[in-house]
């Protein structure tokens, strides 16, 4: 069994039950999904530097990522619609804890000037984003081969009804914080 699932299910789920009094234990809240997406305004001009991001991001994910499209055009930035801009990655069940595992544990640690994470970037839903400047804090990704830092988002997705249910979760879960 993966650690994180087994401190969610032995450590995480009698905490939140007792600090928010659930009477039922699928009252809980817990981790849906985690959705890892990254975006490059390059790819319009050349297709290479997306081929290099989806790569990466299955190296780093574990699975194969989908490459995303723009919805609309915007003549602003010489956006077409139906053009290549990014690529994603939804993870759910044992990829998804594996992934937050070394998230929590091995990345995290590793950027720069790193004093936790905020803990305002919650959507009013529970959901939380993180927002990383580089993809070299990930062991997975040699960095003689890596071409350009690219940034990457990744949302946590929780079933939790308010904020503070999702902060307690994760905090719980072991993201650190700032204080």
């Amino acid at each position: 069994m993966v650690r994180l699932l087994e401190k969610y299910r032995k450590e995480v789920v009698p905490a939140l039950k007792a600090e928010f009094k659930y009477k039922n234990i699928m009252q809980v809240p817990k981790i849906e999904k985690i959705v890892v997406n990254v975006s490059t305004s390059e790819a319009l001009t050349e297709p290479k530097i997306l081929d290099a991001a989806q790569k990466e991001i299955a190296s780093i994910t574990g699975q194969r990522p989908v490459i995303t499209k723009a919805k609309k055009s915007i003549a602003g930035f010489k956006l077409r619609e139906g053009q290549k801009l990014g690529v994603a990655v939804t993870l759910r069940r044992e990829k998804m804890y594996e992934f937050m595992d070394r998230l929590i544990n091995i990345a995290l640690p590793r950027v720069r000037d790193f004093r936790g994470v905020s803990p305002k970037a919650f959507d009013g839903r529970g959901n939380y984003t993180i927002g990383l400047k580089e993809q070299i804090v990930f062991p997975e990704i040699n960095f003689d081969k890596v071409d350009k830092p690219r940034g990457m988002n990744i949302t946590i997705v929780t079933s939790a009804k308010t904020d503070a249910e999702g902060r307690a979760l994760l905090a719980k879960m072991g993201i650190p914080f700032r204080q």
